[in-house]
């Protein structure tokens, strides 16, 4: 077993691998809205992609829809932070 230095659960380092390897977000990215290292979150996913079972091929249709809900979800993303930014512009006490 790895350093528990940081109290952090075996779940937490699940998810935290997760939003790497599944969500295609960058170690950076995850490892700062999370509070940790990116060294530190770099050696989960890389001991996690190890452990892994090797990959098999998508098929067209599939490597498709992963592109397409790809973008689904940047453009929901994008939506959310406007939607975000407009709700505090208009709960703004205009005094």
């Amino acid at each position: 077993m790895g350093s528990t230095r940081l109290g952090l659960t075996e779940e937490y380092r699940e998810n935290a691998v997760s939003l790497v390897i599944e969500d295609s977000r960058t170690i950076a990215e995850v490892a700062r809205s999370i509070g940790i290292k990116p060294q530190t979150l770099g050696r989960w996913v890389q001991k996690a992609r190890q452990n892994q079972p090797a990959e098999t091929e998508l098929s067209k249709t599939e490597r498709e829809e992963l592109e397409r809900l790809r973008q689904e979800n940047q453009r929901l993303r994008l939506e959310l932070e406007f939607a975000k930014k407009a709700a505090a512009w208009f709960a703004k006490d205009p005094r």
